[in-house]
């Protein structure tokens, strides 16, 4: 055994690191039965095991040891100037170790040093959504994407069409790290018609597998590369997905991980929001609004508060109770005198006289002739006078 693809200088051994890689070739990564039997005797055995075609490895991982070449995996992906990444490796981004069955490894293109967004202090966030996105949640995406990167997030997606290519070219669009999580090969894009995003994104992020190179993308691959995309975000982020998206599948693993999820509102008659609407309203998903409340929702702790949003200050906020009913009675076309206010508004005529003045310093009402009128919320105040 031998392990060619380029790695880091420290982390599991060439035997292991063969056996990992062979793995993703033979195996899917749920098989329950290869992780049980790795869990006896380890990586390095198992391989033995199975191209020694013993029983104890099962049928289908036989079959494929034997007619799989990994060592031409391994060379592959040297040609692609793709890596392994092993569980123990320094780039290993430990936030997958959070999984049940973690990626037995990571076919890796591209530059990002996982780790240092999906590591020990995470600031990575995955933002899923779906394939037959609106206008609205394109820009949605993109937007708030390109929020996040500009933060210092590392934006993990699927580079699917719509929400995820969104995501994806929003980072971009800002030179902010982005992670493409695929469902087959790192050497086959998939989409297609997204080759070129994603060559974009292995020149200045990452894109990665667990399955081997050459592998196809199948539906079973890309349900489990969803748990991938949950697991390497410090929070999920559901821009727009219908009552049976996929991508609620993603935050629901998300929320098995203990991780935060957020969900962008779209309009109440839309369906291509409706899932995310009904992961608020059963309390999967928190609503999130902006780039501020994404941050906080799945920043560390004091580190990214959003500010508090207030609506826009008025004159009449400084009054207090008793001062507001009394403009409520101010007339705004025929000017009053302060006795027809005091009756109307039904307070004492000496908290009128204390109370007008007060009002006409903070622009509310004007006074003319010892009367008094109320000045519209469009009046410039041209005209005052005593």
């Amino acid at each position: 055994m031998s392990a060619t693809a380029a790695a880091p200088s420290a982390g599991v051994a060439d035997d292991e690191r063969w056996a990992r890689a062979a793995f993703t070739r033979w195996s899917e990564s749920d098989d329950e039965r290869v992780r049980a039997l790795v869990r006896d005797v380890g990586w390095v055995v198992a391989a033995e095991l199975a191209l020694a075609g013993d029983p104890l490895v099962p049928e289908v991982v036989r079959r494929r040891a034997d007619r799989a070449d990994v060592e031409r995996d391994l060379q592959l992906a040297d040609a692609l100037g793709a890596r392994l990444l092993c569980p123990g490796d320094p780039q290993w981004p430990v936030l997958l170790d959070d999984l049940a069955q973690p990626p037995v490894c990571l076919w890796v293109r591209g530059p990002l040093d996982l780790a240092e967004h999906a590591g020990e202090q995470p600031r990575s966030v995955s933002v899923v959504g779906a394939r037959a996105s609106t206008r609205y949640g394109e820009q949605q995406a993109s937007d708030l994407a390109a929020g996040l990167a500009e933060r210092g997030f590392a934006v993990v997606s699927g580079a699917a069409f719509g929400i995820d290519g969104a995501a994806h070219r929003g980072a971009l669009a800002v030179g902010g790290a982005t992670v493409a999580v695929l469902a087959g090969g790192v050497d086959r894009p998939y989409p297609v018609a997204h080759t070129r995003l994603i060559s974009a994104i292995a020149e200045s992020g990452a894109v990665l597998s667990e399955v081997a190179p050459g592998s196809a993308p199948t539906r079973p691959r890309f349900l489990l590369r969803n748990r991938v995309i949950a697991a390497l975000g410090a929070g999920t982020l559901v821009v727009e997905a219908g009552l049976r998206s996929g991508s609620l599948h993603t935050a629901g693993v998300a929320s098995r991980l203990n991780r935060p999820v957020g969900a962008v509102p779209g309009p109440v008659t839309s369906m291509a929001s409706a899932g995310c609407h009904e992961a608020v309203r059963k309390g999967l998903a928190q609503l999130v609004t902006d780039v501020d409340e994404v941050a906080e929702l799945v920043g560390g702790y004091g580190a990214d508060l959003a500010p508090v949003k207030r609506a826009p200050s008025r004159p009449e906020d400084a009054l207090d109770l008793l001062e507001t009913q009394i403009l409520s009675m101010v007339p705004v076309r025929r000017p009053a005198d302060a006795p027809s206010i005091a009756v109307a508004a039904g307070v004492p005529l000496s908290a009128v006289l204390t109370g007008l003045p007060r009002m006409e310093l903070l622009g509310l009402v004007r006074r003319s002739a010892g009367r008094w009128r109320r000045v519209p919320p469009d009046d410039d105040g041209a005209g005052t006078g005593s």
